[in-house]
């Protein structure tokens, strides 16, 4: 890892077309995320966000572009450039009941990152050893009872499950998480929890996000800055302070329209 480089991503002109539709899905989208900011992503349903987060975590292969993670570039057909995505990017995506095995118990999925990297435990990790110990921290930092370990997903409550699923994607502390509308499927009393427990948690581990989210709302309370996300493209970048500023582009000022009535 190269701790010289400014951005913890970089995204340089991804694009993505799927030959059944008519224009491309993701349209030359560029952006950098520097080490502990948080990047909001805002875009009604259809505009290529969950699309974007595919490409970024190479689900899916992109038609062109690079993108980089602490300035390596991570490329589909490279074994080792695909470790480091692995290790350096983690995701939480919008149902926590899909992101879990229903086969296994809590602390297996916990764990899962833990067990495959093999790598030494992270910072926040040290002097914690013992397997059970560790994933015990893990809950306990997303503030839910260590018996829920040996309890399988369907015995928690969407709440509880997206915070397993927050509690994972900490556990080998990552450069960066991907949070794919992270609160969308929870009830709106359960919504602002996950969120402040999510800005905690950056602030203690100095991590960065890509909030990716429809809900103004949600992505004004997260982020540093704020992108807009219209058919594929970035058509507005901004600080979250200039959002409201009538200098914004029509498409934003239609959202805000939206969030404000």
């Amino acid at each position: 890892m190269n701790t010289d480089v400014p951005y913890i991503m970089e995204c340089k002109n991804i694009t993505k077309r799927y030959p059944s539709l008519n224009q491309l899905a993701i349209d030359q989208v560029s952006f950098q995320i520097d080490k502990g900011e948080s990047l909001g992503l805002v875009g009604e349903s259809g505009s290529g966000k969950s699309t974007l987060v595919r490409c970024l975590l190479m689900l899916e292969k992109m038609n062109q572009g690079q993108l980089y993670i602490n300035g390596e570039e991570i490329k589909y057909t490279n074994k080792e450039s695909m470790k480091i995505l692995r290790r350096e990017v983690q995701a939480v995506f919008q149902n926590p009941s899909a992101s879990l095995n229903p086969k296994l118990k809590i602390i297996d999925s916990l764990m899962e990152p833990l067990d495959c990297q093999k790598t030494s435990l992270p910072c926040f990790l040290k002097g914690v050893n013992q397997r059970n110990e560790i994933a015990k921290y893990l809950l306990e930092m997303v503030e839910i009872p260590e018996k829920y370990l040996n309890f399988y997903p369907h015995e928690l409550s969407g709440g509880q499950k997206q915070r397993v699923s927050i509690a994972r994607a900490i556990s080998i502390q990552p450069s960066i998480i991907i949070l794919d509308e992270p609160t969308a499927s929870l009830d709106v009393s359960i919504q602002a929890k996950i969120l402040n427990r999510l800005k905690d948690l950056q602030e203690r581990l100095d991590l960065s996000y890509l909030f990716i989210s429809h809900d103004l709302a949600a992505v004004n309370f997260m982020s540093h800055r704020v992108m807009i996300m219209q058919k594929g493209k970035i058509i507005d970048k901004c600080n979250k302070q200039d959002l409201f500023l009538e200098t914004r582009h029509p498409y934003t000022k239609l959202l805000l329209d939206v969030f404000e009535g």
